[in-house]
């Protein structure tokens, strides 16, 4: 018979115990498990909540990444403006004076336009003194100036071109020289399409961000019932015979260089074959650093692989500046630098994620600082040469990126790796050897924000005109912003830059590239008609 013991002042077996005891083992158990879920459940919400925060700043806040100077010291400023030696301050009146414009602003301002002038005098009869009835003469002027807008106008230009013979010839010769004066080739042949309405329409959509069916209807107004179709052909047919070549050419000047920018952004292409239209294609953008003249190019591709880098950088060597992308990680023989505007950008976001009634000092102010910290160094060294800046940025930068990276290892261990924080201390520690990079070479930026102001005046146009509609027309659109964003960044107007264009390259060898350089952006051979006025700086 088997014996079970029993505890002193209690009526339980060990039996008894043992089961219960596997009880509360099982509830524990239990218990752990739903406090584990309970855990990841409000982690998850503070994660919603972050995003949904964020979000709303997006839509609904300022989109600068701007600090105003000692925001972030809110938290540190009793410890670091007080100084009790300091005696208390006296009363003083504040005055407040007008600011003056500035004299001359609005003659240098007017000085680049053309100026019509009418005069008011008198007549004869009327120059004659009220009180006494002598002879008036001019003693001083009065001018008034006003800006005149004069609305475009269409008109048609016959070209004429006349052929000649010889009479001799027709009546006493077996064959008869014809002779026929030299006429300028049509950009378009076959259309009405002219240098100046083809630079116009491109200038329009890809300058100003009008889409063709407004063109169309301005045309309309004007009494030219011209179709968006007739000008998305014009504007095709244009890019691939003419705008192309030095599309081309200026990609051979490009991978000469050592240092490119590069980003991409996306695109929708209605009629990609074998794709739905609902697709996401990509546009991407590649250009020059600060030294040569600017150089920036666009290429339409269908896919965000790296593949499509790797073809269009083949055969460049030396520093490739982009964003965190590993598609970029594909192209051979280069050095990726990357770019401080996108990691700080990951502490404000994580500022912007955090709740309106959020007091305590956070970790995100800290990283935020050492970014700041890095750029402030930047401003000092801008107008250094190369030289120097690369010995200025060892001596003042470095130290900032060694406690910058401690700083990041140490609070790593402390935060959540899905929060807003985590992402940004997470993007600095995995891009660290490539946001470091830009201390080899004065000549690097500490930024790709020269790529992002380019790639901006795509993102603006899409706004307007959406989509492209098939292939051909996403890489015409390709070529033409390059081109028209080459111009601008080489101080041209782009539409007398472009009018020309379509004026001499249908007439001159294409093969020739002595001859396509002059046509370039930065050629100093262009007419003084295709540079741009120069803006007005405050």
């Amino acid at each position: 018979m088997k014996k079970t013991a029993k505890f002193p002042h209690s009526n339980l077996t060990t039996e008894d115990l043992l089961q219960r005891l596997e009880m509360l083992e099982k509830q524990n158990a239990e218990l752990q498990a739903k406090l584990k879920k309970q855990q990841e459940l409000e982690a998850k919400v503070k994660w919603y909540e972050e995003q949904l925060r964020l979000l709303q700043h997006k839509r609904f806040g300022v989109s600068s990444e701007k600090i105003h100077p000692g925001q972030l010291e809110l938290f540190n400023e009793v410890e670091n403006e007080s100084n009790l030696e300091l005696p208390e301050p006296t009363l003083e009146s504040i005055r407040y004076q007008r600011r003056r414009k500035t004299r001359g602003h609005r003659e240098a301002m007017l000085e680049n336009l053309p100026v019509e002038t009418v005069e008011y005098r008198l007549s004869d009869e009327e120059q004659v003194c009220s009180c006494c009835g002598g002879t008036l003469h001019e003693m001083s002027t009065e001018v008034r100036q006003e800006l005149v807008y004069i609305p475009a106008e269409l008109k048609v230009v016959k070209h004429v071109q006349y052929v000649y013979s010889c009479r001799h010839c027709e009546h006493h010769e077996i064959e008869t020289p014809i002779q026929t004066a030299p006429r300028p080739k049509s950009v378009i042949p076959g259309s009405l399409a002219s240098p100046s309405i083809l630079a116009h329409i491109m200038t329009q959509k890809y300058v100003e961000g009008l889409p063709l069916y407004r063109q169309e209807k301005q045309f309309q107004r004007m009494g030219m019932p011209l179709s968006r179709q007739t000008f998305a052909n014009w504007m095709v047919k244009g890019a691939e015979r003419w705008l192309s070549v030095l599309y081309h050419r200026m990609h051979e000047h490009l991978l000469e260089l050592d240092i490119i920018h590069a980003d991409e952004t996306t695109l929708q292409v209605l009629q990609e074959p074998g794709r739905p239209a609902t697709s996401t294609s990509y546009l991407w953008q590649y250009q020059t650093g600060i030294e040569g003249p600017p150089i920036i190019l666009y290429d339409y591709q269908e896919t965000r692989a790296g593949e499509n880098p790797k073809n269009f950088l083949n055969g460049f060597q030396g520093y490739l500046q982009v964003d965190g992308y590993a598609g970029y990680h594909q192209v051979p023989n280069v050095t990726l630098v990357g770019c401080w505007a996108h990691a700080r950008r990951g502490f404000t976001d994580a500022l912007k994620s955090m709740p309106a009634n959020s007091v305590a000092p956070v970790t995100a102010t800290e990283g935020l600082n050492f970014c700041n910290q890095l750029f402030a160094v930047e401003r000092k060294l801008k107008k250094l040469d190369p030289k120097d800046r690369y010995e200025e940025r060892l001596k003042q930068s470095k130290p900032i990126l060694d406690a910058f990276l401690s700083w990041l290892q140490k609070q790593k261990q402390h935060v959540l790796p899905k929060s807003a924080l985590g992402k940004a201390i997470a993007y600095c520690l995995n891009q660290w050897d490539k946001l470091v990079a830009f201390l080899e070479d004065g000549r690097l930026e500490i930024d790709n924000n020269r790529s992002e102001r380019s790639i901006k005046s795509v993102v603006i146009g899409r706004k307007n005109w959406l989509f492209a509609n098939t292939p051909q027309g996403a890489r015409a659109s390709a070529i033409i912003y390059s081109i028209v964003e080459t111009a601008k960044a080489n101080q041209l107007h782009p539409y007398y830059y472009l009018r020309y264009l379509f004026e001499k390259l249908p007439n001159m060898d294409l093969s020739d590239k002595n001859a396509l350089d002059q046509m370039l952006p930065w050629s100093t051979t262009l007419p003084v008609s295709c540079i741009a006025f120069q803006q007005l700086t405050k």
